[in-house]
């Protein structure tokens, strides 16, 4: 098993500006589809919860470029889990161009969320899920290994 969760994207025309690069708030984009996707299909009571008073709060997104991908280039965006504290997570993801000549990193990105319950005038810091704990342990990378827990 990889020690990463992945979607696969190929890149639509859509997503390029005028100059026929990918736009980069695509790749911020992508960052939520591979969460999301995550946990439709590792952690789906989450989401279940999501619709009581369970909030999950972008606090940081960002993005590092190491070379263009245009329209119709396939990736393989790569999400793992950087750091688990009580109430918060932070995951990496690698942006893979994939070709018959092999994988060529084209980005590197981060994202912090936290766990957030109650109404929207009174959301309080929440314990991350049980649930999305135990779906995310086997993404970490060695310095959000399974005891990393604050």
């Amino acid at each position: 098993m990889a020690d990463y969760y992945e979607i696969r994207h190929v890149v639509g025309f859509e997503e390029t500006n005028l100059v026929g690069n990918v736009y980069y708030v695509n790749y911020l984009r992508w960052q939520g589809r591979c969460r999301e996707m995550f946990l439709k299909e590792k952690a789906p009571g989450v989401l279940v919860d999501l619709q009581d008073d369970l909030k999950l709060f972008t606090l940081k997104v960002d993005c590092e470029f190491f070379a263009e991908i245009t329209a119709f280039d396939e990736l393989s965006v790569r999400m793992r889990l950087d750091e688990l504290t009580q109430t918060q997570i932070q995951f990496s993801f690698e942006y893979v161009r994939m070709t018959e000549a092999g994988e060529h990193l084209v980005a590197r990105g981060r994202q912090r969320i936290a766990c957030m319950r109650g109404p929207n005038t009174a959301t309080v810091p929440a314990r991350v899920p049980e649930e999305l704990r135990q779906a995310l342990a086997p993404y970490a990378t060695g310095s959000a290994g399974a005891g990393r827990a604050r």
